[in-house]
């Protein structure tokens, strides 16, 4: 854990969301929506929490992170660039044909990518298999997963929840990012999840509630209370906003997935400075 401030992440946080705007014109277009939501869950882990280095991708003891809303990589492999893993100069090639940064994350491709994700519903499952497998070699890193709440209707994912509680994977740790929408329209009208925090707590989770998952000091408390929690598997529901930073954006499902033209684009960078 480092000593970065919540200043300098609220920063870090608006420079991904001008790099996710910046992407999804290199590539045509994105699902710039539920990577804008994540972004700030995505910059506290990475440059606070996340015990990683960008010099040493595959050092045996690092933490492990699973996108399993691997459709956000259009936030999560520019977070890597940031981070350091990555150039930069490599995601104007983001999709692009022979490229190694796709619509989903190849971790045989991304430097820095512990999981190829996309098909939603298998990152829990795999997040719990990478958190059991360091409680058998008595490995102390942790395993953190980004799930979308759409992908909560993939019975898979629950599944995953009865066998983290049954290890006591209490070095597993699940975020939400609860941004109410999915790509067929809102969640509760597709498949309503709720009462979802009770959903966790009935399969023997420690739920924390986060009212404002966009707001840094909430996220960083949030994941303060987290990573010291012991005896049981963590889940972090944290509410979001869907395109959170673009005016046009926000808490449209269009944007879901989508491209931007040029006025688009300086809307979008005007609302992010002066966010």
């Amino acid at each position: 854990m480092t000593n970065i401030s919540v200043a300098e992440l609220k920063e870090k946080a608006k420079q991904l969301r001008n790099l996710i705007i910046d992407t999804t014109v290199w590539a045509g277009s994105g699902h710039a929506g539920g990577a804008l939501s994540s972004a700030d869950i995505l910059i506290a882990l990475y440059f606070k929490y996340l015990n990683v280095d960008p010099k040493k991708p595959c050092w045996e003891d690092r933490d492990r992170f699973v996108l399993s809303k691997g459709h956000a990589a259009v936030g999560y492999i520019p977070c890597l660039a940031l981070k350091g893993f990555i150039d930069k100069e490599g995601l104007k090639r983001f999709n692009h044909f022979k490229s190694p940064y796709g619509m989903h994350p190849d971790s045989l491709k991304v430097t820095g990518c512990d999981a190829s994700t996309g098909s939603l519903g298998h990152g829990l499952p795999m997040g719990v298999g990478m958190a059991l497998g360091a409680k058998v070699q008595k490995k102390a890193y942790k395993t953190v997963v980004l799930l979308g709440d759409g992908e909560c209707n993939e019975g898979s994912n629950y599944e995953a929840m009865m066998s983290a509680n049954h290890y006591k994977l209490d070095n597993l740790i699940a975020i939400v990012d609860r941004n109410k929408f999915m790509i067929d329209g809102p969640t509760e009208e597709v498949m309503s999840l709720e009462p979802f925090a009770a959903k966790w707590t009935a399969f023997g989770w420690n739920v924390i509630e986060v009212d404002d998952g966009n707001n840094m000091e909430k996220v960083c408390a949030a994941l303060d209370t987290a990573w010291e929690h012991k005896g049981s598997p963590t889940v972090i529901i944290a509410s979001t906003v869907k395109g959170k930073g673009v005016s046009f954006m926000e808490n449209q499902v269009v944007w879901h997935y989508g491209a931007l033209d040029s006025s688009q684009v300086e809307q979008a960078k005007a609302d992010i400075a002066n966010s």
